[in-house]
């Protein structure tokens, strides 16, 4: 399934059902009087949150979400049907939006229901407006119409943590290694095309879901390779994690390679780097044995950055990397 993060959909919520025109006409009644019924509302528009959805390529090939109308009234007083809601599912992290106006009209966040349009009210039947001046009244109300919209969704995805490096730094490798995800890893850049998500469970119980974001080169936050669609990405995570490959075929060094990342990163968003951070030194088996370590991670904590070796193929570090994470988050 391809990963769709921001489409357009209109909504429309049913049509009220209309009231009835009707009389008593019973036997062994001697007078008989209105007995039209109400109709039923229009169905409402629903949205919802779905844990287990992570696009919204479905609103991509069906971008029309219409609720049923009510039913109308009937004689003898009997109320009109209501009309069936139409609930939309969507990943936890859509914000839905006023496709005209760009107002933000509600985010999912949870898996609780929220109403987006309502339905139609349904009309009142011509019993209803009898009274002691009027009791014949020969008319019904009809249905309130429904609400027609179309909205913009806008998919951040939601984690614990998101992975921020350069291509090819071994953040899909680390995903892999650590939770059930099957991202693509190859030895090229860019073998991640869209967010992937994992969930990695911890001895102590604590679940933390990672989100790897494809990889970002200089100019990201101006729209250079992937670049701004998937930032976006991280303004819903708690921590950033940064891989910083160290291996004898890096392209630069782990501080200068940090500091190009945060300077993308605070140009797409300074409130970004007010989130917690880490750094990871990927590929730790592939490393020169000359290089001491000692001074690239003494550059790191000075500010007040955790930063740890690690490698995902033969597993080194990754259990202090994952408390660091956890001690991060809780």
């Amino acid at each position: 399934m391809k990963f769709i993060d921001s489409v357009k959909i209109s909504i429309a919520s049913g049509k009220g059902g209309d009231g009835c025109v009707a009389w008593r006409r019973e036997k062994y009644v001697a007078f008989g009087g209105p007995a039209g019924g109400n109709g039923g509302r229009g169905g409402h528009i629903i949205i919802q949150g779905n844990s287990g959805l992570y696009t919204l390529y479905d609103f991509k090939l069906n971008p029309h979400n219409k609720a049923e109308k009510g039913k109308n009234g009937s004689g003898k007083d009997k109320h009109g049907k209501n009309g069936a809601d139409r609930t939309i599912s969507t990943p936890l992290g859509t914000s839905v939006y006023h496709s005209l106006t760009g107002e933000l009209i509600h985010e999912v966040l949870s898996d609780e229901p929220k109403i987006l349009l309502f339905g139609g009210k349904g009309g009142k039947g011509n019993s209803h407006f009898k009274t002691s001046t009027n009791k014949a009244p020969s008319f019904a109300q009809p249905g309130e119409i429904g609400k027609n919209l179309w909205v913009r969704l806008d998919l951040k995805v939601l984690a614990d943590v998101g992975l921020v490096g350069f291509p090819n730094a071994g953040k899909s490798s680390l995903l892999k290694k650590i939770t059930n995800a099957s991202p693509k890893v190859a030895d090229y850049p860019f073998t991640t095309l869209t967010p992937q998500l994992g969930v990695v469970q911890l001895d102590n119980y604590q679940t933390i879901t990672i989100a790897d974001i494809p990889g970002l080169i200089d100019g990201a936050s101006q729209g250079h390779g992937l670049g701004i669609r998937f930032l976006i990405h991280l303004t819903r995570t708690k921590v950033l994690a940064f891989l910083l490959d160290i291996s004898k075929s890096r392209l630069q060094e782990p501080e200068i390679a940090y500091q190009k990342l945060i300077t993308e990163i605070s140009a797409f968003s300074p409130d970004l780097l007010a989130k917690k951070k880490l750094v990871f030194l990927t590929k730790h088996d592939l490393i020169d044995p000359k290089i001491n370590l000692s001074d690239t991670i003494s550059h790191f904590e000075k500010q007040g950055v955790l930063c740890s070796p690690i490698s995902s193929l033969s597993g080194e570090g990754i259990d202090i990397a994952l408390g660091n994470l956890s001690n991060l988050l809780t």
